[in-house]
């Protein structure tokens, strides 16, 4: 396989695990997440369910799914052990993709096994729903970094000063957080959903409500405020010798985010239907990638035949 069709196999595994990514969303937003019982990685002690409910049939879909991400991803890996020299970038990032992923089975695995699935309103399943997001977003981020380096050639250095790649690692933070508050809002929404506007916003501010309830305020406070903060941080942490890509995808990523913005206050006068909660899940994930995209351009340098090369094959 050559560089540039093992690209887009990267650019291939990419889109198909945000698929995976918002089929198990569906999973949890429909109540199927017990749809096989306390069994893993059997379904309901039986290799392949028959005349089972349709939670079952849809959450045995998705582990199916869920482990061809599992043999894509190392097929990825293969290739890039074989394309590319020792040392190389491109390896390191596809052994990331390869460990996310299979933290990311661990931890559904973990979900199932330990009964947080269903109705279970614990605290420890919010704590684990937001640890799978995170994992969730990294397991991303490597992947694109596969793609992007793959497509344009490796990273040659570090730009920018330790001032400014502080400054990166906080916005970072801060989005991660911002997409493990949406996964405990959503979780909120389904576990205790409203029957008019007037219920929930009752329900936002009372005290004597479920922790999760309490917390769902809190998500459209933190994605009011990131966005603030990307303003200032755009305006003034630009630098004047940023590539042409990088300000294409800035441009994306604030179409995207304030789409999103709109997309979360129509969710709540919606009532958070299921459609409109993975319309929310595939633009958060956009956004993040499209971040992950961008920021690759601000710290890291790439060699400029590389990037002439791109832009003369990629008009």
């Amino acid at each position: 396989m050559h560089q540039r069709k093992f690209s887009k196999f990267a650019f291939f595994v990419l889109i198909y695990n945000v698929f995976v990514i918002l089929f198990g969303a569906f999973v949890r937003a429909s109540g199927s997440g017990a749809g096989c019982g306390a069994h893993w990685p059997s379904c309901n002690g039986t290799v392949l369910p028959v005349n089972a409910q349709i939670e079952t049939y849809i959450e045995f879909t998705h582990r199916v799914t869920s482990g061809i991400t599992i043999i894509f991803v190392f097929l990825l890996l293969l290739f890039a052990f074989r394309i590319f020299p020792r040392n190389s970038k491109i390896r390191k990032a596809a052994i990331a993709v390869v460990g996310f992923t299979l933290v990311e089975a661990l931890v559904g695995a973990g979900l199932v096994l330990f009964h947080l699935t269903a109705d279970n309103d614990s605290l420890a399943r919010a704590i684990v729903i937001a640890i799978h997001l995170i994992n969730t977003f990294l397991l991303l981020a490597s992947n694109v970094l596969v793609f992007e380096w793959s497509r344009l050639g490796e990273p040659t250095e570090i730009s920018g000063s330790k001032k400014w790649l502080w400054l990166y690692s906080i916005v970072t933070v801060a989005l991660l957080l911002l997409g493990a508050s949406g996964a405990i809002t959503a979780l909120g929404d389904t576990l205790f959903p409203s029957t008019s506007i007037l219920e929930g916003i009752q329900q936002d501010l009372s005290t004597s409500v479920h922790f999760l309830l309490n917390l769902r305020v809190y998500h459209p406070i933190i994605a009011v405020i990131i966005a603030i903060g990307l303003y200032f941080f755009h305006r003034f942490g630009k630098r004047e010798d940023s590539t042409s890509f990088y300000r294409h995808y800035l441009k994306l990523f604030s179409i995207v985010y304030v789409t999103q913005l709109f997309l979360g206050g129509l969710n709540v006068l919606l009532l958070a239907p299921i459609w409109m909660q993975i319309v929310h899940l595939f633009v958060a994930d956009l956004i993040w990638i499209l971040y992950v995209f961008m920021i690759n351009h601000l710290i890291f340098s790439f060699d400029s035949i590389s990037l002439q090369h791109s832009k003369l094959s990629n008009p």
